[in-house]
């Protein structure tokens, strides 16, 4: 994993403040465009819901797609909550949070995904802390938004190291706590995504372990019944726009990171870093992603944090795939 080099304590601040916007303006879900659409009517607006540097972003920061009304949220979770309570048609989320969302029976087709993203999240440690694996964090804090595509990788480094829950104190915190409970000592570990995880690689900060070997980390596109099953045709049109968008951004890494750190409000070098390792193709659903869906629900239904049983692959609609491939 690339350092960034030595920074002056005023691009730190700089840093932080950055930090600071991002989540600030995630976590209201704010809505770029004025107006609401109601759920089941096939006139209004394609309501989509964002969140800070996944793909949307991109369609929204280079404005391909004019027609449809943007809503931006923290977290994945946050975003499936909007799902439930019908304020948006389709959506950007980790591993984690259809898994927590199907258990809590929120209505919802996952459409596509991704090809896997395990160097975009990471568990962060401080440089001098002493710590040089996750095993080495028995009995410590370690902070992670709940629900989220890190719980899935935390629950796979406690395998990976033959440990349980009872090994470490856990807790959960929203990304605009977790920076501040880390950056103060709090905690003494924190397992966050990109660009977060971009914002916080200092001088001064580690990174443990990312998800390579041991959780894909894609993203998946959830859309709302009503939006799949009466508005077909728009729902496809915005696809293929955000299809050729990401493809758009692979070709033209240097254009994507000036387009999208404005959107994002942080350096634009922060933004290349963690777009080199993070932005990655959209991909078909297909029976193999149920599966993969499945085993990760599975596993948080064994481990208590989710209540069983849950069919996730009965989520799974290819209705959308062509579009992809």
């Amino acid at each position: 994993m690339r350092t960034p080099s030595p920074a002056h304590p005023p691009r730190r601040r700089l840093l932080t403040a950055a930090f600071t916007a991002l989540v600030l303006l995630a976590a209201g879900g704010v809505s770029a465009c004025g107006g609401s659409a109601d759920a089941g009517d096939d006139r209004g607006k394609l309501r989509i819901g964002y969140q800070r540097f996944g793909g949307l972003s991109l369609v929204k920061a280079r404005g391909a797609a004019p027609d449809v009304e943007w809503s931006l949220f923290e977290s994945g979770p946050a975003l499936t909550e909007a799902l439930k309570a019908g304020s948006i048609d389709i959506g950007q989320v980790g591993e984690a949070p259809p898994v927590f969302a199907a258990a809590g029976k929120i209505p919802f087709s996952i459409i596509g995904t991704s090809e896997p993203i395990p160097q975009g999240e990471a568990v962060l440690v401080k440089a001098d802390s002493g710590y040089r694996s996750f095993a080495d964090l028995k009995g410590r804090t370690v902070a992670l938004n709940k629900g989220s595509n890190v719980h899935w990788l935390l629950v796979r480094l406690l395998e990976a190291n033959k440990m349980t829950l009872r090994d470490i104190n856990v807790k959960y915190l929203k990304p605009a706590e977790g920076r501040p409970a880390f950056d103060s000592g709090q905690v003494d570990a924190w397992v966050i995504w990109d660009p977060y995880f971009a914002l916080a690689e200092q001088p001064g900060v580690r990174v443990l372990a990312d998800a390579t070997g041991l959780a894909s980390n894609r993203e998946y596109v959830l859309a709302a019944p009503d939006a799949v099953t009466r508005r077909t045709d728009d729902v496809r049109a915005f696809l293929a726009t955000y299809r050729e968008v990401t493809d758009w951004g692979i070709a033209n890494p240097q254009e994507r990171a000036r387009t999208l750190a404005p959107e994002l409000k942080i350096p634009e070098d922060v933004t290349s870093r963690a777009l080199d390792r993070s932005a990655k193709p959209l991909a078909p659903v297909s029976p193999a992603i149920g599966d993969e869906l499945q085993a990760i629900t599975d596993s948080f239904i064994a481990l208590d944090l989710i209540p069983g049983p849950v069919d996730i692959r009965s989520r799974v609609d290819d209705r959308f795939s062509a579009v992809f491939q």
